[in-house]
């Protein structure tokens, strides 16, 4: 054999050792990759509707919903709870400014209202808020315009992953 050989059998050893500890370590410690959402059996069947029913939250709610096996309904029976969606807004909170006035830096607020309503009952209602912190830059408004829309898509998904979280939780 080779010196050249006997290098490559040496990595691909050591290689194949840190992938065994690191996988051995993940696993010691308890980690697993997040499945589905197990939701009640009452709520495996849901009609969705929202006051933006084209909005960005709704449609990614929906995704969400029907990626975890549940039935979205296009039109509400008497008989099937309803997540309605009531109202999503941004809000923004100045952090910082620069020497000359202008802002440096905000905080995005993401509020979310959102109701379950099951069948002859009152409404569950529910309400969080998700905080983000914008640096701004007015010399590069288009680049920091593109990071907004990307920060604001990121926070209308955990907005949907934080609905089917709380879907999970109920028990009934």
């Amino acid at each position: 054999m080779t010196k050249l050989s006997l290098v490559i059998k040496s990595l691909t050893f050591r290689k194949l050792a840190i992938a065994l500890l690191t996988t051995s370590l993940l696993s010691a410690c308890g980690f697993q990759l997040r499945g589905d959402y197990l939701l009640d059996d009452e709520l495996q069947t849901l009609y969705l509707s929202s006051s933006d029913v084209h909005g960005e939250l709704t449609r990614l709610v929906k995704l969400s919903l029907t990626r975890n096996q549940v039935q979205v309904l296009k039109h509400a029976k008497t008989d099937i709870p309803e997540l309605r969606i009531l109202t999503d807004k941004l809000d923004r909170r100045t952090l910082s400014v620069f020497s000359n006035g202008q802002v440096a830096e905000y905080e995005l607020i993401y509020s979310v209202h959102y109701q379950v309503r099951f069948t002859g009952e009152d409404a569950l209602d529910f309400r969080f808020e998700l905080y983000r912190d914008y640096q701004d830059d007015p010399n590069l408004a288009l680049a920091k315009s593109r990071e907004l829309s990307l920060l604001l898509s990121e926070m209308r998904t955990s907005a949907a992953d934080k609905i089917l979280r709380d879907l999970a939780r109920i028990q009934r």
